[in-house]
């Protein structure tokens, strides 16, 4: 990596850190209930929540369920790892045995739900007459299809027995406070993780019209369960009234940890916005455009500029590589940029896992398209078979972190005039 490449890594490792849960979720804790005590919880941060929690409150009796690779050692709460971004048989078993622990919550019982992004995969349950590997092929298909988060998870809302408020439904007349870290943009809790304690105004109607307008085609089973009646819980559900759901975490905090490292060295940070969504390679195309402009006008009496972003980009998959969304949007914006001087970038997922690959993301500056050439690599082919993560790793330019243990979304940093 080059001085600057490394700084862009910096300000990614400064947005993770602000938003791990051992150094963020304590302050939102009440002081432990004296009476009984049920931790349960689902997301790829979800661990780490419940690692933070056994900090602040000692063992808890619970069960949260994570993607493998992301647990953590709890003292009481019991820790399974699943699969993510595609559900599995580990998810299906946790998820029945979580509402079964629900269930045995009374009026006089605190529930403590701990939801970060993931757990639409990680909590399964599918609806009557869906089987796992129905679920498993809708999942697969959304993924691909390059619909937006939100209208995945209202498709899935409606599949399933526990999103869309049903896992508060479970434990209702228990009172419940959940934790979440947002990955959704906007922050609507209703998304994070298909909303578990949220109720939700869609209608299988919704889910239905989503499924037609991404063309995917499903069952009879599951044509059938958005025939049945609506499982999903209305926001003025009265199973609802005992719970409050509190986002302690969102990409807004991330951004600004890394705005104030960038403005203390020197640069003129501009913040894009925290909820950016479309397809990846044309919001790369779109900041390529801004950061020419920008670079064509600076004078060298100016500060560099850092343009910031997070939200959620989307690939509609096209090919047959190893790609996702952030190495994606790097790729084309390497190649609409045509190794103008003095403009770097860095895109990455902040969970560490850009769609399916362990890799977070990747960098870029002006000599990538020299290296590629040098590998005997074509971008654009690369770009055409949704190749991204293929591309960078044949020349060193990936973000590699592991497990994060945390979610908040997408990050993007441009760095121009440097």
């Amino acid at each position: 990596m080059t001085p600057t490449e490394t700084f862009l890594r910096q300000l990614f490792d400064k947005a993770v850190e602000v938003a791990d849960p051992m150094r963020s979720l304590a302050r939102f804790l009440p002081e432990r209930p004296t009476g009984r005590v049920i931790v349960v919880g689902a997301g790829k941060a979800s661990a780490r929540m419940a690692e933070a929690v056994e900090a602040a409150w000692g063992p808890c009796e619970g069960l949260v369920i994570t993607r493998y690779g992301y647990g953590r050692p709890c003292r009481g709460i019991e820790i399974v790892e699943a699969a993510h971004p595609v559900p599995d048989e580990n998810g299906l078993k946790a998820t029945a045995r979580m509402l079964e622990l629900l269930n045995t919550a009374g009026e006089d019982d605190f529930v403590l739900a701990l939801i970060s992004g993931g757990a639409s995969a990680l909590l399964v349950a599918p609806a009557e007459g869906v089987s796992l590997a129905e679920k498993r092929a809708i999942n697969s298909a959304l993924l691909a299809s390059g619909a937006p988060i939100d209208k995945m998870n209202t498709v899935r809302k409606h599949l399933s027995r526990v999103k869309g408020g049903q896992l508060a439904a479970a434990a209702y007349p228990a009172r419940m406070l959940s934790l979440m870290i947002s990955d959704v943009p906007g922050d609507d809790p209703a998304f994070i993780g298909s909303g578990p304690t949220v109720g939700d105004a869609s209608t299988p109607d919704d889910a239905r019209a989503i499924l037609a307008q991404w063309k995917i085609e499903v069952p009879a089973s599951v044509r059938a369960a958005l025939a049945a009646p609506r499982r999903v819980l209305a926001p003025a559900d009265p199973r609802l009234a005992r719970v409050e759901n509190v986002i302690y975490a969102a990409p807004k905090q991330s951004l600004a940890a890394a705005a104030d490292l960038a403005q203390k060295a020197g640069f003129d940070v501009r913040l894009l916005g925290d909820a950016l969504e479309g397809e990846a390679r044309e919001v790369a195309q779109a900041m390529a455009d801004e950061a020419l402009q920008i670079r064509a006008g600076l004078t060298p009496a100016e500060r560099p500029v850092l343009l910031l972003s997070g939200g959620e980009l989307t690939v509609t998959r096209r090919g047959n590589g190893v790609g996702g969304p952030n190495a994606e949007f790097c790729l084309a914006l390497a190649i609409a940029l045509k190794s103008a001087d003095g403009i770097h970038a860095i895109a990455c997922d902040t969970d560490g896992v850009d769609g399916a690959a362990e890799v977070a993301g990747a960098v870029i500056g002006p000599e990538t398209l020299a290296a590629a050439a040098k590998a005997g690599l074509d971008p654009q082919a690369a770009l055409a078979e949704n190749d991204a993560h293929g591309f960078f790793a044949r020349i060193a330019s990936q973000v590699v972190t592991g497990p994060t243990l945390t979610n908040v979304n997408d990050f993007r940093a441009i760095a121009i005039g440097v």
